[in-house]
């Protein structure tokens, strides 16, 4: 990942070079606690050169996870586990540290991708998932249940939860993921999203619920930290996302004090109308540059 900009107004970071290492699943992990794996892996990455390094996406919840193997943040041992990983890796070198946070939404309770591709988990070891509305992730997979107001506030709860675990295992910089068929995703995207309340039809209720957990995250996370988004420019499907729906998003993101995002697209399906080139992002992401700061 290259990064557009290296220095964060009013922060106490300053990132050596462009370069950042994305935060990658390694479904890896055991009861969410990072494993000797993690602390090889990042080690290594930590020694590549890059100027910030980014954990893979992190659920606030155990059922939060794609996966039984994914990194989960939720409990006090999980929190010091994090902690023990991030002042190990701090000794060998003082780069900026970075985690995603996210909720997998309908696409969890799956198999990992190596064993199963694609596939929900269909034994005892499964769980009920949670998305805005009931529509199933891909054909095969099982409905989920639409979120109500309690599932609502208890995500909330979850997410300030894994915000404070964050700051409290000493990361600089928190990402909060909106993209890639995630939880928030779900609620942004009209495809997966047909919902008649507060929070689904129009733009603004679809935003509602991503941003509702952005402005708590904003008033937790320290402000001298880095805090951002990775958030779809695209849903490479009609009547999906658009670019200017993306750029009004970023356009809320930074009233509510975000300093960056990290802009991708698709996933809110497997199979999109995407097509692949070199650089296929570069465009939305210069757009949502030219249209904010």
């Amino acid at each position: 990942m290259i990064l557009n900009k290296l220095n964060f107004k009013n922060k106490k970071y300053k990132l050596s070079n462009r370069i950042a290492v994305s935060p990658m699943c390694q479904y890896s992990a055991k009861n969410g606690l990072p494993t000797d794996w993690h602390y090889r892996h990042l080690s290594n990455l930590l020694l590549s050169g890059a100027g910030l390094l980014m954990i893979e996406s992190t659920a606030v919840s155990k059922n939060g996870r794609i996966s039984m193997k994914d990194l989960c943040i939720e409990t006090s041992k999980q929190k010091n586990e994090f902690k023990k990983l991030i002042d190990y890796l701090k000794k060998i070198d003082d780069l900026p540290i970075g985690i995603q946070l996210s909720h997998s939404g309908r696409k969890g309770s799956s198999h990992i991708p190596w064993e199963k591709k694609n596939s929900a988990l269909g034994n005892k070891m499964s769980w009920k998932t949670i998305s805005s509305s009931n529509i199933p992730k891909d054909k095969g997979w099982p409905k989920t249940k639409k979120m109500n107001e309690k599932d609502i506030v208890l995500l909330k709860k979850k997410f300030i939860s894994a915000v404070k675990n964050s700051n409290y295992a000493n990361f600089d910089f928190l990402e909060l993921h909106m993209a890639h068929g995630y939880l928030l995703h779900q609620f942004l995207s009209p495809i997966s999203n047909n919902r008649e309340d507060g929070y689904g039809g129009s733009k603004i209720n679809r935003f509602k619920l991503p941003l509702e957990i952005a402005k708590i995250t904003r008033k937790i996370w320290p402000k001298d930290k880095i805090l951002g988004a990775r958030i779809t420019g695209s849903d490479h499907l009609p009547k999906g996302i658009s670019l200017k729906e993306s750029v009004d998003l970023c356009k809320e993101l930074e009233k509510i004090g975000f300093d960056y995002v990290c802009v991708s697209s698709g996933g809110i399906i497997t199979k999109t109308k995407l097509k692949f080139k070199n650089f296929f992002r570069i465009n939305f992401a210069k757009e949502i540059k030219k249209k904010t700061k």
